[in-house]
């Protein structure tokens, strides 16, 4: 619930201060994927996790949930995915493994290195949501939930955000590197 901080402004020699009230219970957790396929637009699709601050509740995403996210994404894109994960440690499970594994035929999946942030497009994501809530004080964990799913569905419908989150990684959309030779060839 404690906001990200960002600029403002005030009269000289004053600092600007915002009050925010509450206990600081709760959190909202954001998974999300980007999504790029050549001669198509880019996607992004997000799930939300919100802990209430509740005894008992999961406070973070289960392997469950990610492997829900991945599933949702290959039947809105309709096409095999590949995808590539941080090491964050629910990644790691051996469940989630598993269920890679099962299904080999429509989904590959490829780790980062340990700690890469530079080489996922995601991050550009979440700086451009931090910075549409630099300075905003929710009110109740409602609140913030209802203005992070107006600020992601924002992006959502506006594709040339999310590709401008790929060049900053130096990763390219190279169709030869991935076609057999005759294939490439051809076109």
């Amino acid at each position: 619930m404690r906001p990200p901080k960002g600029h403002t402004w005030a009269p000289r020699g004053s600092r600007p201060v915002v009050r925010v009230r509450g206990r600081n219970q709760g959190r909202v957790n954001i998974a999300g994927v980007v999504c790029y396929r050549a001669g198509h637009r880019s996607r992004f699709f997000y799930a939300l996790h919100i802990w209430h601050g509740r005894r008992g509740e999961p406070k973070a995403f289960s392997w469950r949930q990610y492997r829900d996210l991945i599933v949702m994404t290959h039947l809105q894109l309709g096409t095999p995915v590949v995808w590539c994960w941080d090491n964050l440690n629910v990644h790691l499970v051996k469940d989630l493994a598993d269920y890679a594994e099962e299904h080999k035929d429509w989904l590959r999946i490829f780790q980062m290195p340990s700690y890469a942030p530079e080489l996922n497009p995601a991050e550009g994501i979440w700086s451009l949501l931090k910075r549409h809530l630099a300075d905003f004080a929710a009110a109740d964990l409602a609140h913030l939930t209802r203005v992070i799913k107006r600020k992601l569905k924002k992006i959502q419908y506006r594709p040339h955000l999310i590709d401008g989150c790929l060049p900053p990684t130096g990763l390219i959309m190279d169709l030869d590197a991935i076609r057999p030779p005759d294939i490439a060839s051809s076109t």
